[in-house]
């Protein structure tokens, strides 16, 4: 099975993090993680570039001797670098730097004074009090450690729904081109578009079981089978996610899609429904004593408990239920509602595409316009715009505009916000822009109080318009920042602000039930792709799904509009 790019990607960022905790050259560490960004932003995968002999060297921050490397890794899977970077340290080494409040200098200290290599002996160690022994330790320290452990030991073997597609996809291919497949649909978190996935679960109708099971147990990227039998069968792949696979009669297709897409809680509402017509349901069916008398789809079970069809994303038991029996579910947001994307970057900063490349990408997916929103001066790693700098584009911009047709480049920026609640650039080139989209960055750990505060003061400048990505989280890395975000919800409402989900597979930021809180006040949202190449313009639909799972409909979201319908809302008084 070809070396994925995340794993690429992932290989690359130990690498990283493990010499710089040797103290290596600063821009050779950064050369690794920008390598890694790359790689999980290729649209392609790099093994099949490798394959078609295409010189990965002319990749954004790739260059000759990284490219040999990903070469390297297609060919054998491995990369001797990594190999003697652990022979010289433990490679858990590289897992204690993500943990917040750790660093490389502090991770080698541990290191060498309590010769802590493993995740589990940091645990041991601040449970028994010896961090604080250290310089620059303290109990407050290790309290968070702890915390922080307790918090990823939590969350497991649970993975990102965008990395779940990347092993899914050519697995459900692969299922559907066995002989005699007619259904095949991947269930579970999945199919309800979770922002994780704990692992997936594979329904297939099809003539005979045999050759399905046969295929699937044999398939390139299985690393071990768990168990396999006439109808069911269980293989865990190389990435260590399980998969289940199940044969089910055409008959019970649909009741079993709806009992393996869950929720658990929805399940549990919808079969008591049942049982009070006096009904029974199963995976099988919806039963009258012993006939069947539905279950070969979806749309039939939920007719006969006097339900409207529930879209998979609402299955929580949040409602929906109620909802469908009044016929008042909401008709969700799609990705053909879409008129355009509201954050995007340029090579200008920290983007890998020019200017003229996102507007032609972001015209072959059809949108009436595309936000270009570069970092401001104050995110230093990003190569952030001073005014002078952001001035020039808005003049490149502007001139880009005049030959451009059927679509129209606005002119953005990502702003930061600061600590006192100011923004990174002075009302004079602000109000240059037709929009502004806002962030945090920096001092993430302010109590709730004062965060938001700071980013309610941030809001009254009238050229503040989106606050982007609002609770900083990343997903299985960093937690969401203390936050009152009814307080700032509410905030943007009385100010004409509004707030943006954040479609990057990493964030998805806002979440699915804050989504449903600003739309229960009212409050719209922007569902915009943080884009940082041509490719990643596409992560829209993990943006969609965050939205469909918080209720949204079209009205709700602000880039459903035309440009002339968006600008009024976006002009403040």
């Amino acid at each position: 099975m070809p070396v994925t790019n995340d794993e690429i990607a992932e290989t690359f960022e130990r690498c990283a993090a493990l010499l710089e905790i040797e103290g290596a050259n600063a821009f050779r560490v950064r050369a690794y993680r920008t390598a890694a960004r790359t790689l999980r932003n290729l649209t392609q995968s790099a093994a099949s570039l490798v394959r078609a002999g295409e010189d990965l060297a002319a990749l954004p921050g790739i260059g000759k001797d990284l490219a040999a490397k990903i070469g390297e890794m297609t060919e054998t899977g491995h990369l001797a670098l990594l190999a003697e970077l652990e022979g010289r340290m433990p490679g858990e080494l590289a897992q204690l730097v993500a943990i917040p409040g750790l660093g490389p200098k502090r991770v080698k200290a541990l290191h060498e004074r309590l010769k802590i290599g493993t995740v589990e002996d940091l645990r041991r160690a601040a449970a028994a009090g010896r961090l604080r022994r250290l310089p620059g330790f303290g109990r407050k320290t290790e309290d968070k450690i702890l915390h922080e452990i307790a918090r990823r030991r939590e969350i497991g073997r649970r993975i990102k729904l965008a990395t779940a597609e990347q092993a899914a996809a050519p697995l459900l291919d692969y299922l559907k081109a066995v002989p005699g497949v007619e259904d095949a649909v991947i269930a579970g978190s999945f199919r309800r578009r979770q922002e994780t996935v704990g692992d997936l679960d594979i329904l297939v109708t099809c003539a005979k079981s045999a050759p399905v099971m046969k295929r699937f147990t044999t398939y390139e990227d299985v690393a071990e089978v768990v168990s396999a039998g006439t109808t069911r069968a269980t293989v865990r792949l190389r990435s260590g996610l399980q998969v289940d696979l199940r044969v089910v009669p055409k008959a019970s297709y649909g009741a079993a899609l709806h009992y393996f897409t869950g929720s658990k809680a929805h399940n549990i509402a919808v079969r008591a429904i049942a049982v009070k017509k006096g009904l029974k349901l199963n995976e099988y069916g919806l039963f009258k004593g012993e006939r069947r008398i539905a279950g070969k789809t979806e749309a039939e079970v939920f007719k006969r408990l006097g339900l409207t069809y529930i879209a998979p994303e609402l299955r929580q038991d949040r409602g929906e239920i109620e909802a469908a029996r009044k016929k008042r579910l909401p008709k969700l947001v799609t990705l053909a509602d879409i008129r355009g994307d509201l954050h995007c970057h340029t090579d200008a900063t920290d983007g890998r595409n020019t200017l003229a490349e996102m507007a032609a990408a972001a015209k072959a997916r059809g949108y009436a316009y595309l936000a270009i929103s570069d970092h401001t001066r104050h995110l230093t790693v990003a190569h952030g715009l001073t005014p002078k700098r952001l001035a020039r584009q808005i003049e490149r911009i502007d001139r880009l505009n005049e030959t451009l047709k059927g679509i129209r480049i606005l002119k953005a920026s990502e702003v930061d916000i600061l600590e006192d609640g100011r923004l990174d650039l002075p009302d004079s080139i602000l109000e240059a822009l037709d929009l502004t989209v806002c962030a945090v960055h920096f001092k993430f750990n302010l109590p709730a109080d004062k965060q938001t505060e700071r980013i309610l003061r941030a809001m009254d400048n009238r050229h503040f318009n989106i606050l982007a990505h609002p609770t900083g989280r990343l997903l299985g890395q960093r937690e969401a920042y203390p936050l009152d975000m009814e307080r700032v919800l509410r905030g943007a409402l009385e100010r004409g602000c509004y707030l943006e989900v954040n479609a990057q597979p990493e964030r998805l930021d806002l979440d699915d039930l804050h989504c449903r809180m600003a739309k229960e006040i009212g409050l719209k949202v922007a569902i915009s792709t943080d884009a940082h190449t041509t490719g990643t313009l596409g992560y829209m639909r993990y943006g969609l799904d965050v939205a469909r799972r918080g209720w949204l409909e079209p009205d709700d979201v602000l880039n459903t509009r035309s440009w002339r319908a968006l600008k009024k809302l976006l002009k403040r008084g």
